[in-house]
């Protein structure tokens, strides 16, 4: 059954953890609907590989009319996690346990939203002493799957354990 999945994302995101992840789901049958501040502007990644053009602003859209959450890398998390908007966003994935998948620099956001605390997960190496913290069971892995739902990776070189278990955890 397809599902509708929001990716939060803003410029200098790191290119490759929002295309490779993008690009498995759409394969797989699901749709992605990529979200800023404002429908129709362009975001591009801090490697100048990729650029988005925003599907939705962040106010135009409930995230109950998702099913899951995918939050890339690079300087966009950072850069989002100063909206209140946003953090609302990612806190109700994790009140009603959506699944949120996030690599890299993504669990900055969820940082910031207060929603680490118990949880399990990996990020980027410099993540780590925010993530802990913040609470969360940090571990160095490639990959590291929460029982909430929360999918999380470390970098670029771990995006084939990452989108494979992303398009899985979405079969259920």
């Amino acid at each position: 059954m397809s599902k509708k999945i929001a990716v939060l994302v803003t410029n200098l995101f790191e290119d490759s953890e929002y295309t490779s992840p993008v690009q498995a789901l759409e394969e797989a049958g699901h749709t992605t609907v990529s979200i800023e501040h404002k429908a129709g502007n362009v975001v591009k990644g801090k490697k100048g590989e990729a650029e988005v053009i925003i599907d939705k602003g962040i106010d135009e859209v409930n995230p109950e009319d998702f099913d899951a959450l995918l939050i890339p890398g690079g300087f966009s998390p950072d850069s989002l996690r100063k909206h209140e908007s946003f953090l609302e966003f990612v806190r109700h994935f994790d009140t009603e346990q959506k699944p949120i998948f996030t690599i890299c620099h993504g669990p900055q956001l969820m940082i910031n939203a207060e929603v680490v605390k118990g949880k399990k997960m990996t990020s980027v190496s410099q993540v780590a002493i925010d993530l802990k913290n913040a609470g969360a069971n940090w571990e160095d892995s490639a990959l590291v799957i929460d029982e909430s739902g929360l999918i999380t990776s470390r970098t670029p070189e771990d995006l084939p354990v990452f989108n494979k278990a992303i398009v899985k955890a979405l079969e259920k």
